[in-house]
């Protein structure tokens, strides 16, 4: 009876989007805004962010942060594959 439900669920996840989260078969546009100024010295820029909710990404905007000494930004990315457009997220390196 397990495997049953087991292969019930692959199958159910291998046809519906919720098991692919954070795929999309079109990237969104770039968003164009303009950056605010400094708060002050020893502030960073973290770029805007796209982030998945309910099915779809959602842009969320930039902002400054305090600097991390010994840190970089990077900022996120698009990656294309066979599933589609995934966004990969800024973080501190």
């Amino acid at each position: 009876m397990k495997k049953i439900f087991l292969i019930i669920f692959l199958l159910g996840c291998l046809t519906t989007p919720g098991c692919t989260a954070g795929y999309v078969s079109r990237r969104p546009a770039d968003v164009m805004y303009v950056r605010p100024g400094s708060p002050g010295p020893g502030y960073v820029w973290i770029t805007g962010d796209w982030q998945w909710r309910g099915g779809s990404y959602r842009w969320k905007e930039g902002h400054w942060h305090a600097a991390r000494p010994g840190q970089n930004w990077k900022s996120g990315y698009w990656e294309k594959s066979s599933k589609g457009y995934r966004w990969h997220k800024g973080y501190w390196q």
